[in-house]
């Protein structure tokens, strides 16, 4: 039966994770900041509540060894490096350190480092994963350090990492703050409310077909100490994700350009995803027709 360890396994991405392998009758713990929600929460997994920034916090969580770990910690935060974003390099840089430091490696296969979109900055689309990273932001920074300082321990120790950068995952259960539920939840109760002009391209990919890929990621010896693009390859412009939910709902009503776009914002953001076909035998099966009416239907029920 094989041992996976989920870091970040109370949130979005990492609590639909658990519950496929859980389904598959694996032996799952999960390490997060904070306890699951009661929506979240599945059982028999074992839940572990530790900072990653905690060095011995993090040594006590990992006595015993794992087959797999998947590292879907940290959080979404694009502020300036004055304004708190030491934290998030402590969180999403550091904090892979501790856990890759304090981690038994006697039996471990493959570790998952979840990294970003964002660490393409700048870079033309579609972003390849040989394009230089280009940090925009302590966050994409931080993601950027942990993608090299990993790629290094694979080159230098053979440490058997696999870094997947995602693009936007949505689906059900995803938090209120993000992006998509947002819009939904303005739809679902006929507001008024504001967006940006909503001309940036950006590559939604849905939360089934990530699990998919990552639970692929897990076996793919030939792509130990590779960075993957995860997504699906086609770029939508957010006026028009936001138009498909607004018709899908039936009402709603966007200001478009009352939100101004990010200092540095990438207006093109979107993935080539040969790569992951190629290693993983991987590819999206979810239309973004499909992904919405799902994400909009499980909303419609809360």
């Amino acid at each position: 039966m094989p041992n996976i360890l989920v870091i970040g396994g109370t949130g979005f991405i990492g609590s639909h994770l658990l519950k496929r392998v859980i389904k598959e009758g694996w032996s799952a713990t999960s390490i997060s900041l904070h306890a699951p929600t009661e929506r979240r929460f599945i059982d028999s997994v074992n839940y572990i509540q530790a900072n990653l920034d905690n060095e011995k916090e993090i040594m006590s969580c990992l006595c015993n060894g794992f087959d797999y770990v998947v590292n879907l910690g940290g959080y979404i935060d694009h502020k300036n490096f004055n304004d708190g974003g030491r934290d998030l390099i402590d969180s999403h840089f550091i904090g892979v350190m501790n856990l890759v430091q304090s981690l038994p490696k006697d039996k471990l296969k493959c570790f998952v480092q979840i990294g970003s979109s964002d660490e393409y900055g700048n870079a033309v689309s579609p972003q390849k994963e040989t394009i230089r990273e280009q940090s925009i932001s302590p966050y994409s920074f931080s993601k950027m350090a942990a993608t090299h300082f990993l790629q290094m321990l694979n080159q230098t120790e053979n440490f058997p990492c696999i870094i997947l950068r995602l693009f936007l995952t949505y689906g059900p259960e995803q938090d209120i703050k993000r992006f998509l539920p947002q819009i939904i939840i303005g739809c679902l109760h006929g507001r008024t409310f504001p967006v940006s002009e909503g001309k940036q391209l950006r590559d939604f990919c849905y939360i089934d077909d990530v699990v998919d890929a990552i639970l692929c990621t897990l076996n793919a010896r030939n792509a130990i100490g590779e960075v993957i693009n995860i997504a699906s390859g086609q770029p939508v412009s957010i006026r028009s994700m936001v138009n498909r939910i607004q018709k899908r709902i039936g009402k709603g009503e966007p200001l478009y350009g009352a939100i101004p776009y990010r200092v540095g914002e990438n207006m093109e953001l979107y993935a080539s995803i040969g790569k992951a076909r190629h290693l993983l035998g991987w590819s999206p099966n979810i239309t973004l027709e499909e992904g919405i009416n799902k994400t909009v239907a499980w909303y419609e029920r809360e």
